[in-house]
């Protein structure tokens, strides 16, 4: 059975109702957490759970990570989207100001990035392999190399040959979110464009890995749907790639749906702060060793309580438009961002908090 199969059959098994106070309170008595245990801690009624699983993910955290937090910022360098998402600001039918960075433009969004010494750099684009072809992708990614020592991408999903060529460029890692495993409301908000197509986005990263990257980045985007479902479904997702390649570096991010631009309303309705902390904290408990990165979508206080708690990895210092490190904005922004700080303010936050920022986790050789 593959990966997708399987997932998807976990998925629809998992009835989170089914789980008691009891249940939690067994998974977290156990030294290891398996797939019943993940499946209860994150159950409704793990939510009355949530400070013993606080203290067991952070000592998991420490244990694995130490007191370190590796800081980045991401660089979108085009929003061109030939895809039709309901609940995306790029997506190919919002009216947004377009706009694709220069060679030259782009180096200068590195140097400023350079000079608040960071050395790890996510790059994005939209979803349009004409406007940002793998060779434009490609192009940035060695020049990139001139000015960091960690780059990873989040773009559109590629072939195994592309993701070969993009990481003989130099890119270390590769973030591809499956949004929701409810393949019908994937069906239902994924209107038209090459995105529309679950399995080819699900296997992603299997893809990526073929490729010869050095790790990925999995998730949902929390809100889409069931959140519950969705959370555990990538947490399958994850563990699965983990066992098959045990040499990559598996990873979580934990997006939750955002307002953008022409739809200020676009939330994540059931997903507050608490349920968004149960996820993080269950999935530190089901994979210790696995990086979880919390962005700016989410504000200033409540990524400052959960570094170190559970995430291991924080964006700084961001700009979620077409450039805007160096010069303004070239186009308009994916999502409305809820922390605006600069990379020596959250450097300073994580000091305060006996925590020491990282800007590099990796030396290229």
């Amino acid at each position: 059975m593959e990966i997708l199969d399987k997932v998807l059959k976990e998925y629809k098994e998992y009835d989170y109702n089914s789980y008691t106070r009891n249940d939690v309170a067994s998974a977290l008595s156990k030294d290891t957490i398996d797939v019943e245990d993940y499946k209860a801690l994150l159950s409704p009624k793990a939510m009355e759970f949530l400070e013993p699983m606080a203290r067991r993910a952070k000592q998991e955290t420490m244990k694995h990570f130490g007191n370190s937090v590796c800081l980045f910022t991401p660089l979108y360098i085009a929003n061109y989207c030939v895809n039709h998402c309901v609940y995306c600001g790029f997506n190919c039918t919002n009216k947004i100001h377009r706009a694709k960075l220069s060679m030259e433009e782009i180096e200068k969004e590195y140097q400023a990035i350079a000079r608040t010494g960071l050395k790890e750099i996510l790059i994005l684009t939209g979803e349009s392999k004409t406007a940002s072809s793998v060779e434009y992708i490609g192009d940035a990614v060695e020049l990139a190399k001139k000015y960091f020592s960690t780059i990873g991408i989040e773009v559109y999903p590629m072939d195994v040959d592309e993701y070969e060529y993009i990481h003989k460029k130099g890119a270390d890692f590769v973030s591809v979110y499956q949004e929701t495993y409810n393949t019908k409301t994937y069906d239902q908000v994924h209107l038209s464009g090459p995105k529309k197509v679950f399995s080819y986005r699900f296997n992603a990263q299997e893809r990526a890995l073929l490729g010869g990257m050095r790790g990925v980045g999995c998730g949902a985007l929390l809100g889409l749907d069931d959140f519950r479902k969705d959370a555990f479904a990538s947490g399958i997702h994850a563990s699965l790639l983990q066992k098959k390649y045990p040499q990559a570096e598996v990873s979580f991010s934990v997006p939750r749906l955002r307002p953008y631009k022409n739809n200020e309303t676009n939330d994540a309705k059931d997903v507050h702060e608490k349920q968004l902390l149960q996820v993080m904290l269950a999935h530190r408990l089901f994979m210790p060793f696995a990086g979880i990165t919390i962005s700016t979508r989410e504000r200033a206080g409540f990524r400052d309580n959960v570094v170190g708690m559970a995430a291991t990895k924080i964006s700084a210092g961001v700009s979620t438009g077409v450039g805007g490190h160096e010069e303004e904005e070239k186009g308009d922004a994916q999502f409305m961002i809820s922390d605006p700080r600069s990379v020596d303010e959250v450097v300073q936050m994580l000091g305060h908090r006996g925590m020491q920022g990282i800007y590099t986790d990796y030396v290229r050789v």
